[in-house]
């Protein structure tokens, strides 16, 4: 991952990053070390991704992996293009054309997600780095032409579906994505780093996303010899993977790419890590709750030796529970509320980053000597032979479990693509897992040396007002003379007729779910299995009565507290060292709550599963609450309610469950089920042991088991293990959720952020229970006005206003009634606009005036039943649906009913279930700076206006619009 895109860093790492993406996970996450005598086993290194390859006579290289698991294939294609081929004056250029080229081409006129909605698309998205652009998407099986064709119209008659109406329009779009990162919590900071680390001149010197003043310089013409410069089939690389193989692969990739002539060859940058000579410091304020450090350095490019090394290096150092700053900075020391550390990759050099939230009221400055000296400490003396073991079973386990998904962010196409563009070798992660199977400490302790012993950045945030970043005026480019196309480059004959239009298929594979077998075991828990035999991990979810709800009248936040400390030390380990003992077998393990229950989780490596379920027992039925780890995770919690009340988000969610649900109730508390600071602060012993008692226990549980094991085979060893699970006292009775009356008349709450660059707009209301026999209808009617890319409420601000990167609506489940929630972030000045339109949607929607048409309910229709085949592809995506049936009393074939029930739908129905929304019952909350937007939302005179602050409270009289 680029220094540039850091900031979004845990939603796609790339994919020899994907061999590595539990650690960079655990990375983001902090942990800590504690040296365990015994260690299991690393899994092998052999594990593979098996494919074939091919290149066209246009030059686009082809490679296929075969898994006939699901109905579906991932088609993945990656351009070799990206912020660090645009000129000066034009940065941005790449991430603009990644949109522009959703927004349709000459023979596809219009929204590209719209005919693949049509087919039951899933995993679909395209994203662009500072080394590479790519679209991907999983298609069924029967609609891979289609996709096909849409990926190849693009690649080759995209320019004359581009005008200055588009450009404009997705420049708009851009630029609220970039409002909308600079608006978050610390969203300066790589506009800052990015510029510090890398010399002027660098391909790397600017951010992927661009300036203001660069984005608004780009002209049409500009745009079009982008386009004619970087995006011809020489220059990409095209992976399908799943249901395919190659003989079919070369048929239909010839027939739809054949024809599309190169581009000219255009040369990559040199490999430039820029390793710099001097250590360098600087400090930022900005809209932050609380200090941030960030420590970077320029290390080695992708692909190289040296970075895998430094990636094992970096867990032992700040990656996992096996941390030693985690040890240091948080157990020992009490400095910090979260650290972390990770080698984050580029084409060109990559970087390696250590960040530290620091507690209120401790010196910065001690908190950086402290991770200075256990960088030096690990550079002087290595890893032990217990933290390197455990950091490759760590990153092994990552990589068997990432090659479960053929698509998506990081899956086996992504990996394939990456390593192919990159290196030119499709199976380049090998090279990885055996560097990381063969480092030895000296030779980690020698790459640390060489890479980390000078050069640094370190960029201190502090709390403090935020102030613009200047930007400098738009540069003109250098005119640029396209050479000629190679003449090694051929077409060849196609018969396809582009004019006839993209080709929707007529036939599409039928849903199938897994047979779910039940046990019952002697503790009372119910055992429900789906056998998925694809990869050997073996997933576990024990699901508890319990949640938020029953914080209610008590201090807030104990559900979600009390399941978040089951993990900090359990039976005979303590928190150190049962992280340790987790990463030493390659399990992952934790529990949470949610409004209604409790759950907990386990993904076990088949090869380790009676010592993996064995700690997930210790887990569950001796929780160790140890008074020290309740203080260091009282204030990491504390820490992530003060980040919760400054972004904007987590603002508006905290407020909105009071407004809705009303004092008292037991919804009424921050969606995130965090509390307040209040509850945390008196949150004792007694009342974690006292949660765990009710609500943590086996009689009336259930315990959902996905992934490569038998009934036969994990009964007799779940007996063993929670076979003798008794608890004392009675289970509590079920919590009674009362209903509540909607508002008489809208009401509007405004909360102040100054300095804020967006609004964000929460419209939101009180829907039927998620058991409610028309729930299945209302999901419906929310899709047409929110529910999707392509629903009303996005195609309105984002696409046709450009105020928005993007409005949705959702419900979230719940066995009483449940919030519906309309959010919309948008620039500050179109605030009262977007609030105006979005009721606008609501009224003329619901009081049947622009009503769900026929084609609008079949192309939703499509989008939920046509998914479905590829729904189910991970055993993650399959537990999660055993969850609902059992949270919500389903039938075991419920994704059938459900799928029968959305195809007899009638616009009628829809229209009936869209009345459930109330324009007029409407409670709007809005997040921005009340300088830049209160008199225009004053003067929509939608209700009675009241200023809140960030925990709910008025914090003036308000006024009632006139």
């Amino acid at each position: 991952m680029s220094l540039a895109s850091f900031k979004r860093a845990t939603a796609h790492t790339g994919p020899r990053a994907a061999v590595l993406a539990v650690a960079l996970a655990a990375a983001m996450g902090g942990a800590t070390f504690a040296p365990q005598a015994a260690y299991a086993k690393a899994p092998a290194a052999d594990v593979a991704i098996p494919f074939e390859e091919f290149t066209l006579p246009n030059g686009l290289r082809v490679v296929v992996h075969t898994d006939r698991k699901a109905p579906i294939v991932a088609v993945n294609i990656w351009y070799h293009v990206g912020s660090k081929d645009e000129p000066a004056g034009r940065s941005g250029f790449a991430h603009l054309f990644e949109h522009l080229m959703f927004n349709g081409s000459e023979n596809h006129r219009g929204e590209y997600f719209v005919p693949f909605k049509q087919v039951g698309v899933t995993d679909q998205n395209g994203t662009t780095n500072t080394d590479r652009t790519n679209y991907f998407e999983n298609v069924p099986t029967t609609a891979l032409d289609m996709a096909l064709w849409m990926e190849s119209d693009r690649m080759g008659h995209l320019l004359g579906a581009i005008d200055q109406q588009t450009l404009d329009e997705q420049r708009g779009v851009v630029q609220n994505e970039k409002r909308q990162g600079e608006n978050e919590p610390y969203g300066q900071a790589f506009d800052v780093l990015t510029e510090v680390m890398y010399p002027a001149g660098h391909p790397y010197h600017h951010t992927v996303i661009g300036s203001m003043n660069d984005l608004n310089a780009a002209s049409l013409e500009d745009v079009k010899n982008w386009f004619r410069t970087w995006y011809g089939p020489n220059n990409a690389v095209l992976v399908l993977a799943g249901d395919i193989d190659v003989k079919t692969a070369k048929e239909k990739v010839a027939r739809y790419f054949g024809d599309i002539p190169a581009s000219p060859t255009m040369a990559q940058p040199k490999i430039d890590p820029s390793p710099r000579a001097e250590s360098t410091r600087s400090v930022m304020q900005d809209k932050v709750p609380q200090t941030r450090i960030y420590r970077l350095w320029n290390v080695a490019q992708y692909g190289a030796a040296d970075l895998d090394r430094l990636q094992l290096l970096a867990q032992v150092l700040g990656g996992s529970r096996s941390s030693r700053l985690d040890k240091r900075l948080l157990h020992q020391d009490k400095l910090v509320d979260s650290v972390s550390a990770g080698a984050y990759s580029s084409q060109l050099g990559s970087n390696f980053v250590i960040t530290a939230d620091v507690k209120q009221g401790v010196d910065v400055k001690k908190v950086e000597a402290v991770i200075d000296e256990e960088l030096k400490k690990l550079l002087a003396d290595g890893p032990s032979a217990t933290e390197l073991s455990q950091a490759r079973t760590v990153f092994k386990a990552g990589f068997v479990r990432g090659i479960e998904r053929i698509g998506g962010f990081g899956g086996k196409a992504d990996t394939l693509a990456e390593c192919t563009v990159y290196t030119g070798k499709p199976d380049c992660y090998r090279d990885s897992l055996k560097t990381i199977e063969t480092a030895s400490a000296a030779e980690l302790t020698a790459t640390g040396r060489k890479w980390l012993g000078k050069g640094d950045h370190t960029l201190v945030i502090e709390p403090g007002a935020r102030t613009a970043l200047p930007e400098e005026p738009a540069a003109t480019p250098t005119p640029l003379t396209l050479p000629a196309v190679d003449g090694k480059y051929k077409t060849v004959h196609s018969d396809v007729d582009r004019k006839a239009g993209v080709q929707v298929p007529k036939d599409f594979p039928e849903l199938k779910f897994p047979a779910l077998q039940r046990a019952t075991l002697s503790n009372g828990t119910n055992v429900i299995l789906a056998e998925r035999h694809d990869i050997p991990v073996v997933q576990f979810s024990y699901l508890f009565d319990g949640g938020y709800a029953t914080d209610a009248g008590k201090k807030l936040g104990t559900a979600n507290f009390t399941l978040g400390m089951l993990d900090e030390g359990a039976g005979n380990y303590d928190a150190l060292a049962f992280g340790d003992r987790a990463e030493s077998l390659g399990a992952s393990l934790g529990a949470g709550a949610s409004l209604d229950g409790g759950s907990a989780y386990l993904s076990a490596l088949k090869e380790h599963l009676d010592p993996s379920l064995g700690l997930f027992a210790d887990m569950l039925q001796r929780p160790r609450f140890d008074a020290k780890d309740i203080e260091r995770l009282r204030g990491m919690w504390l820490a992530s309610i003060a980040q919760e009340k400054a972004e904007p988000n987590g603002a508006a969610t905290r407020v909105l469950p009071p407004l809705l649900f009303g004092a008292g109730h037991p919804y009424a508390m921050p969606l995130s089920g965090t509390g307040t600071e209040a509850s945390i602060q008196a949150l004792t012993r007694d009342d974690l042991t006292a949660y765990h008692r009710n609500w943590v226990r086996p009689d009336g549980a259930t315990l959902v088991i996905v992934g490569d094991t038998t009934l036969k085979d994990i009964v007799p060893v779940l007996e063993k293990h929670f076979g003798g699970w008794k608890v004392e006292g009675a289970k509590p009775a079920a919590l009674q959720i009362p209903a509540v009356a909607r508002p008489a008349k809208p009401r509007v709450f405004l909360i102040d952020q100054p300095g804020s660059v967006q609004a964000n707009i929460y419209a939101g209301e009180l829907m039927p229970s998620t058991m409610d026999p028309g729930a299945i209808k209302l999901d419906i009617a929310n899709t047409v006005i929110g529910g999707d890319f392509t629903a009303r409420l996005n195609m309105n601000l984002r696409e046709d206003k450009h105020w928005s990167y993007g409005a949705r609506s959702s419900m979230r489940d719940a066995l009483g009634q449940r919030p519906w929630l309309a959010v919309a972030p948008v620039q500050i000045d179109k605030a009262a606009e977007s609030m105006a339109e979005m009721r606008r949607e609501l009224v003329e929607y619901t009081n049947g005036s622009k009503p769900a048409a026929p084609a609008e309910v079949e192309r939703i229709k499509a989008i939920k039943i046509r998914s479905l085949p590829g729904a189910y592809e991970t055993a993650g995506s399959v537990m999660g649906t055993i969850g609902g049936i059992v949270r919500y009393q389903r039938p075991d074939d419920y994704v059938f009913k459900r799928k029968a029930e959305i195809e007899g739908m009638t616009p009628a129905q829809v229209d009936a279930a869209a009345k459930a929304i109330d324009p007029n019952a409407l409670t709007w909350v809005v997040v921005g700076d009340l300088k830049q937007m209160e008199a225009k939302v004053r003067a929509l005179n939608f209700g009675e206006i009241t200023i809140l602050d960030a925990d709910g409270k008025p914090v003036g009289a308000g006024k009632a619009a006139k």
